[in-house]
Formats: structure tokens, sequence, C-alpha cells
């Protein structure tokens, strides 16, 4: 994923408004706006660090994908955990074996 699919998952993570954002960083909507529309638009660094921040993630994650801390979580895993969570005990086992699936067909 790239930085406009990284961002969109930030915020949805995070519940977040673009005017929410563009509030704590001081970028505009419309500029937050074209970073979520366009994979041509990217922020400049200062930009990329303020959004970062207001986010509590890192550029590096925003950018790649990829955290810096093997301790933090994808944005994907992120999701799936608060998913599982709202599913009963029934649900989860199931999930968890087709994991356990997946990881065996990959191996």
């Amino acid at each position: 994923m790239g930085f406009r699919e990284n961002l969109k998952a930030e915020l949805e993570y995070k519940d977040m408004q673009v005017k929410e954002l563009a509030a704590i960083t001081g970028i505009s909507r419309n500029t937050i706006a074209n970073y979520l529309t366009s994979s041509q638009c990217l922020p400049n660094a200062e930009s990329a660090v303020k959004i970062a921040k207001a986010l509590n993630t890192s550029v590096e994650s925003l950018v790649s994908g990829k955290t810096e801390n093997k301790k933090e979580i994808s944005f994907t895993i992120r999701k799936i955990n608060e998913v599982l969570e709202s599913c009963d005990d029934f649900d989860r086992e199931a999930v968890l074996a087709l994991v356990l699936k997946l990881k065996e067909r990959k191996h």
C-alpha cells in the first residue's frame, strides 16, 4: 500500500475525520483530501511529519505501511483485531483456524 491507502487506513483506525486532521496539523482540508484521492499527490517532508505526529504513527509507516518498531502493529492487523474483539468466542476460533490454514499453505 502507498501513502494514500495508509493514510486512509490510519484515519479510519483512529476514527478521525479529515477536518480533525486538518485542524491538528494546520494543513488545509483540501490538501489532505488530495492526499487521500490522488496517488500522485504526496506531502512534503514537513507535512508528512505533522500528519504522522497527529496520528501518533511514523512517516515510514504512512509511506510504506511498514513500522519502525516491530512492536507496533500494522494498520491491517489492528483493524482485524478490532473486528475480532466484537466477535464471540466461536467466531474468533473459526478465524484462528482459517489463519492457521493460510499459514500452512504458505510453508
